[in-house]
C-alpha cells in the first residue's frame, strides 16, 4: 500500500460512489418499503426482501454491461429487479408500485458522520460522485443529500456499469485530472477494485467490516467510516 502522506501528496480530487458509500441505500430502502412488504403480506424481515432487490439488480447491470449492447438506464434494471423479485414472492402489483419502489432510491439519506466529514475534505480537496444512477436520479437526490459537490457524474456518460473501466476513464476525463491524482472512495471492494485497475489509488469504507478480498487491487486505504477518511486526509 503506499504511503498516506505521499498519496496524500499527490491526490487532487476524491471520486465518491454515492449509493451505499455516502447514502445509506440498505437502511434507508429497508425503512421505506417495511409498511409495504405487511400490506403484501412478506412475513420475514423486510431487509432480507431489499438484499434480494438489490442483488438482482446489480446482476442484471453486469449482465447489461458485460453484453457490451446500448446501455440500459439503472431506473429501468431497478424496475425489472423489483418486478422479479416481487414475481419471485408471489405478489400483486401495479407498475405504480414498481415505479415507486425504485424512485426511493432518489430519497436516500447520508450516513450520519458523511456530511460533516466532506465539509472537512472540501476545503484541500475537489469531491465529486461518479454513480451508476441515471442523471435524473442524480439530480433528484441532491436535495436528499444536501452537499454541492463539485460534480455529479452518471455512468452513463460512459455508456456502461460500474466496475467497467470505461466509468472511472470517463470520470476522471470530466473532472480534468489524471489518474494517480484522484482518490476513489467506495464502501464496495468491486468498485474499488474497478478504479484500481485503471491506475486510480482508492479509499475502502469497511463499514461492514468484512475481508476486502484476495486480489492485486487492494485498496491504498482502508477506513470504518467518513470521519476516520477525513481524519487520515486532512
Amino acid at each position: 500500500m503506499a504511503g498516506t502522506n505521499e498519496l496524500k501528496g499527490n491526490i487532487q480530487a476524491l471520486v465518491f460512489d454515492q449509493y451505499g458509500t455516502i447514502v445509506d441505500m440498505q437502511a434507508g430502502l429497508t425503512a421505506a418499503v417495511t409498511d409495504f412488504l405487511k400490506k403484501k403480506g412478506w412475513d420475514d424481515e423486510p431487509h432480507r426482501f431489499v438484499t434480494w432487490w438489490r442483488r438482482t439488480h446489480f446482476e442484471n447491470s453486469m449482465i447489461d454491461s458485460l453484453s457490451d449492447g446500448p446501455h440500459t438506464p439503472y431506473r429501468e434494471i431497478g424496475q425489472q429487479a423489483v418486478s422479479y423479485v416481487m414475481d419471485r414472492c408471489g405478489f400483486s402489483y401495479s407498475d405504480d408500485e414498481v415505479r415507486w419502489l425504485v424512485s426511493e432510491i432518489e430519497r436516500l439519506k447520508p450516513f450520519p458522520e458523511v456530511i460533516a466529514a466532506l465539509e472537512r475534505l472540501a476545503g484541500t480537496y475537489k469531491l465529486a460522485i461518479l454513480s451508476n444512477g441515471d442523471v435524473d436520479m442524480l439530480k433528484a437526490a441532491k436535495p436528499h443529500i444536501g452537499f454541492p459537490f463539485d460534480h455529479v457524474i452518471s455512468v452513463q456518460a460512459a455508456g456502461y456499469f460500474k466496475p467497467h473501466r470505461a466509468t472511472y476513464k470517463k470520470a476522471a476525463e470530466i473532472i480534468g485530472l489524471p489518474p494517480d491524482n484522484i482518490l476513489f472512495v467506495a464502501n464496495h471492494a468491486f468498485d474499488c477494485i474497478g478504479a484500481k485497475s485503471c491506475g486510480i489509488p482508492t479509499a475502502f469504507i469497511d463499514r461492514r467490516k468484512r475481508p476486502f478480498g484476495h486480489t492485486p487491487y487492494q485498496p491504498d486505504i482502508i477506513v470504518k467510516d467518513f470521519k476516520e477518511l477525513a481524519d487520515v486526509l486532512c
